[in-house]
């Protein structure tokens, strides 16, 4: 692991939208993907070494209550992670590190962040996972929103959300 400033990481998220155009967003979400791993072993040490045992063996709640606990150390900001409508996770903080309120995005932008969680995710649970984020501080909204769900659950609300739809009226529709 390795320390990244909060403005290291704004700034090479702004250079590469500057210069990369719309391919800053694979860029940033594919190098999220390759940290992935190495969070996961990091989040496993840091639970061993507090006595909880491995993060796939612990009660949903204690887990979202460490995962939150585990972000904030590493510096990402204020975490918590909950459920919505029962079929998604959601990671909601009102400073995430990655996000630039100065930045004025039309759409939500925390790439590297979505791969990130996607990866680390998908690891704790067993299975693939994938993230998208729904509300981002970097496109005015007070804070950051994150779903992490099933690729088919994710697509739907992707598809829900180009018709107009919001995410939690897409999720209602599934259940």
């Amino acid at each position: 692991m390795v320390g990244l400033t909060r403005d290291a990481l704004t700034t090479l998220r702004s250079v590469l939208f500057r210069d990369a155009g719309a391919n800053a967003a694979s860029y940033l979400q594919e190098a999220g993907y390759a940290g992935g791993n190495a969070l996961h072993e990091a989040f496993g040490k840091w639970c061993e070494g507090r006595g909880l045992g491995a993060p796939e063996t612990m009660a949903a709640p204690e887990f979202e209550g460490r995962a939150a606990e585990f972000f904030w150390e590493l510096g990402w900001g204020v975490v918590k992670v909950g459920m919505l409508r029962d079929s998604v996770l959601t990671l909601d903080s009102s400073d995430w590190a990655e996000a630039d309120p100065a930045s004025a995005m039309q759409f939500p932008g925390c790439y590297l962040s979505a791969g990130l969680l996607a990866d680390f995710f998908g690891r704790i649970a067993g299975v693939q996972l994938v993230v998208m984020e729904v509300e981002c501080r970097s496109m005015g909204s007070e804070r950051c929103r994150f779903l992490v769900g099933s690729s088919e659950t994710i697509q739907h609300v992707y598809d829900a959300m180009v018709q107009g739809l919001t995410y939690d009226a897409s999720l209602e529709q599934m259940a």
